[in-house]
């Protein structure tokens, strides 16, 4: 989605919102439309009604421009059809244009503010550019309406994914598939949802049948789930996954290279220390090819490519299993992790930490002493919570697995959603919020060669951000590369305006609380 900032523009959706306030207070009743019942009038009602049902077959191909196309000759013949208006709507949702979805359902509920479908789209739109408050209000009311509305169901189960109720989140998505069992994306969200809780089974049965009832045009989005299902039936297979062992807290040393925390880890009791980053800009632990070959851990699944920063944005999927990885005095057994090929880096990197395999853990990253602690959360204070300074910001989880948190830029209007990733080294905006006016003035002449998980990318522009708060954490300029965004941006959920990195990071000890959804700063 190019979001012109992706997150809605408050002065221009506060006072909707008013609008939207009074409309689920009122329930104005619209006046009834007397329709006269020539043959001429019948004729062209059929005709609407051919369109409209080849608009849906399209769109349930995945064609979704050809279906936007089809609708506007039914708008161009009848400008107020409201069964056509929303369904371009959803088309505008499917296709990430939430501004457009937006503007057409507002107006349907301000018509008629008994629809459930029109509030359900709107829910949906402000849930895609990171408004949670006024989606639930939206999209409560539209199950109040209508308690069989499938769309506000999967769109209320998605928001309680991202703030990590993901048993609610099931119960809703599965609502919502009982209610529309046709719609992909909805198989989809709980698929993804499920395997985030662990029900690697369920999750494989929900991608099966998203398969049997998403478009076939899309080859490499089927084969890439294809992979999945495999590796999801193997750790079904296991009787438990990231199982925790050892001391219930350790702390060791860390090194820090170009702003990146790397952590002594072993896969064996006394083996060899290796190098892994500590990475919450990704849900699963990474290791290298290398590093592969030389514990002799095999493929136990593969299919299909993934997409991410570098290169040409694309890297084949490979799925293995560790028996146990150990940092310091934990160990965590029943690892699933990706294998793929590392670039070359001036300190040999043998893997990265994703955020499923720390989890379970009070995760305290202490730049300036160079530590890392890991804490059961039975065993763990509040100690790190009291101390002077310290600033608690909640979290949100992306559909992919990322950390996002709510961003300020000076002379930027809109709050904006960042990934948080200790593995990046320096920050990042989207190309679309470089085009502002306030962050394009601050061009600089210095360019950067950016190392992504596909690849390289030379040349990068950056920018100097201008008083970047992140929950109360501050900084007057900060240096940010800009890259296209809209590779995370198809599968986050919600629009992600860019990546806080190490350069920001680095100024403080940072506290995980991951079942809590929030993070804890400390400045150095």
């Amino acid at each position: 989605m190019r979001a012109r900032l992706k997150s809605f523009r408050g002065c221009q959706f506060s006072s909707r919102i008013t609008i939207l306030a009074i409309l689920l207070s009122a329930f104005l009743v619209a006046q009834p439309v007397i329709i006269r019942g020539d043959d001429q009038i019948r004729s062209k009602q059929v005709s609407l009604k051919k369109l409209l049902k080849r608009a849906r077959k399209q769109m349930r191909k995945g064609l979704f421009s050809q279906s936007a196309e089809t609708i506007n000759k039914v708008l161009s013949r009848d400008p107020g059809n409201k069964e056509a208006r929303l369904d371009l709507a959803y088309v505008y949702l499917k296709q990430r244009k939430v501004f457009d979805a937006h503007d057409i359902a507002f107006e349907v509920a301000r018509e008629d503010p008994r629809d459930s479908y029109a509030f359900a789209i709107l829910g949906a739109a402000y849930l895609g550019g990171g408004s949670f408050h006024e989606a639930r209000v939206l999209l409560n009311n539209s199950l109040t309406l209508n308690r069989r509305e499938a769309l506000a169901w999967a769109s209320l189960g998605m928001l309680n994914y991202y703030e990590n109720k993901i048993e609610t989140s099931i119960r809703n998505l599965k609502e919502a598939v009982y209610h529309d069992r046709g719609e992909p994306d909805f198989a989809l969200a709980l698929a993804q949802v499920s395997a985030r809780g662990e029900r690697y089974r369920d999750s494989a049965k929900a991608y099966e049948k998203f398969l049997r009832i998403a478009p076939k045009a899309d080859k490499e989005r089927r084969d890439r789930i294809k992979g999945l299902i495999k590796f999801l039936t193997f750790l079904g297979k296991r009787v438990e996954i990231y199982s925790t062992g050892g001391d219930k807290k350790t702390t060791v040393n860390t090194i820090i290279v170009n702003n990146r925390p790397i952590i002594p880890v072993r896969l064996k009791k006394n083996g060899k220390v290796l190098n892994f980053v500590l990475d919450t800009g990704s849900g699963i632990t990474v290791i290298s090819e290398e590093t592969a070959k030389e514990f002799k851990i095999r493929p136990v699944a593969r299919g299909g490519v993934a997409r991410a920063i570098g290169g040409n944005g694309k890297f084949a999927i490979v799925y293995g299993f560790l028996n146990a990885m150990r940092i310091g005095d934990v160990k965590v057994s029943n690892v699933p992790v990706y294998i793929r090929k590392f670039q070359r880096n001036t300190v040999r990197i043998d893997g990265y930490i994703g955020i499923s395999l720390i989890s379970r853990y009070i995760t305290t990253l202490d730049y300036e002493n160079k530590t890392l602690s890991l804490v059961k959360k039975d065993e763990d204070s509040n100690e790190q919570y009291d101390m002077e300074g310290a600033l608690t910001i909640p979290l949100r989880m992306t559909s992919s697995g990322f950390l996002s948190g709510n961003v300020k830029l000076g002379g930027v209007a809109d709050n904006l959603n960042f990934i948080l990733d200790t593995g990046a080294s320096v920050s990042v905006v989207s190309e679309d919020l470089a085009e502002e006016t306030r962050v394009k003035e601050n061009l600089l002449e210095q360019r950067m060669r950016v190392i992504g998980a596909a690849g390289v990318t030379d040349n990068v522009p950056m920018y100097l951000l201008q008083d970047v708060d992140f929950g109360g954490a501050s900084t007057p300029n900060l240096r940010a590369v800009a890259l296209d965004l809209d590779l995370i941006n198809e599968s986050s959920g919600f629009t992600q305006a860019g990546i806080l990195g190490g350069n920001f990071l680095k100024d403080y000890k940072l506290t995980f609380d991951f079942k809590a959804s929030r993070v804890i700063l400390v400045p150095n």
